[in-house]
């Protein structure tokens, strides 16, 4: 006879009871309450139509575990196919270049070169690393000596700027392209329709975009022009000049050969005008880029045109309905996370 204890016995009952209840553990209760009851091993085997061994095996483990030992015991399961021995080679392997006539890496090639891993097992590994093969990345280092004192100027001019001063961002599109492409709907054979437009397309000429932010307002001033010269460039410096008469402007601007010739006339007939400049390779320190960019984006990218004046229409319809909404750009920074490119950025601007 086995005993069993009373809150033993409320557990086990409660096991049969409930829905949820697992059914081995059901009929691993119903075996020890049968057995406390005083019936013997073949009795409770026949009742429960098991075998006989099965009712020792869990009076047994009742006996020296308690309620804990019917459940089951911790199984090893099936042995690895691949150590981590297998899954530092791969990783190692991306660190050496690809066989000759490859110009990266890929998951059959891996495999291919590495004989005992398959490729299935190759993307599981690059998956739990996070690794994507395809996925480019790009970035641009300042090397810059004088990076501290520019970016510290102009990011200044954002957040302090001088008082009944104006801030401008100034910068260029060159060779916006005029291309022609047929455009429109396309039903296809099963009756849905997608819209796009054709890969084909014809030049028509280009023109050039001069771009000025006010960065405490967000409204933008543009200039088109066919050619990016120093002319070019004070022409429309002419103009938003004049917007600002007997104001103080300080200027934004990147390190383009026509906007810091080696002796400045037209700056030394503008004295109320003073020109910042980006740290080289750090263009996007220019807030002038991110609206370009919307530009781009809103008016430009997949558009047709048939020659650079309907270009030029179309910026200028975009500005006009920009401007009356513009807003300045919050600028934010996002936490970086600790990599190996942010650590080597960090020895290169030391």
């Amino acid at each position: 006879m086995v005993e069993v204890t009373v809150e033993d016995r409320a557990t086990l009952e409660s096991w049969i009871r409930a829905t949820t209840t697992e059914q081995r553990l059901v009929l691993r209760a119903r075996i020890i309450l049968a057995l406390a009851r005083g019936q013997t091993n073949r009795e409770v085997a026949e009742e429960l139509s098991i075998r006989p061994a099965t009712v020792s095996k869990w009076r047994t483990r009742f006996a020296t575990k308690g309620i804990g030992g019917l459940a089951d015991a911790p199984r090893s399961g099936k042995p690895p196919t691949y150590t981590e021995e297998a899954e530092r080679r791969v990783l190692s392997q991306l660190d050496e270049d690809p066989p000759p006539g490859y110009a990266r890496w890929n998951g059959p090639l891996l495999a291919q070169v590495l004989t005992d891993v398959s490729e299935t097992q190759v993307w599981r590994i690059l998956r739990r690393h996070g690794i994507s093969l395809e996925r480019r990345r790009s970035w641009c280092v300042s090397t810059d000596p004088e990076f501290d004192r520019k970016a510290a100027d102009v990011v200044g001019l954002y957040l302090d700027p001088p008082e009944n001063a104006v801030v401008l961002c100034v910068d260029e599109k060159p060779h916006i392209q005029a291309l022609e492409r047929a455009q429109g709907w396309l039903v296809l054979p099963d009756g849905r329709s997608l819209k796009g437009f054709s890969s084909r397309y014809r030049r028509h000429g280009t023109t050039t975009l001069f771009a000025a932010l006010e960065v405490a307002t967000g409204l933008v001033k543009t200039g088109h022009f066919k050619r990016r010269r120093r002319v070019e460039f004070l022409i429309f410096m002419n103009q938003v000049v004049a917007d600002y008469p007997e104001r103080e402007i300080h200027v934004i601007l990147d390190n383009l050969n026509t906007h810091k010739p080696k002796r400045d006339l037209w700056l030394a007939r503008h004295p109320q005008v003073h020109f910042h400049f980006t740290p080289t390779h750090a263009s996007w320190l220019n807030q002038v880029e991110v609206w370009v960019s919307v530009l781009t984006r809103a008016a430009l990218q997949g558009a047709s045109f048939t020659s650079p004046e309907q270009v030029r229409t179309a910026i200028e319809g975009f500005v006009a309905a920009y401007n009356p909404t513009a807003e300045p750009f919050q600028w934010r920074k996002r936490e970086v996370k600790n990599t190996p490119l942010k650590k080597k950025y960090a020895e290169l601007c030391r």
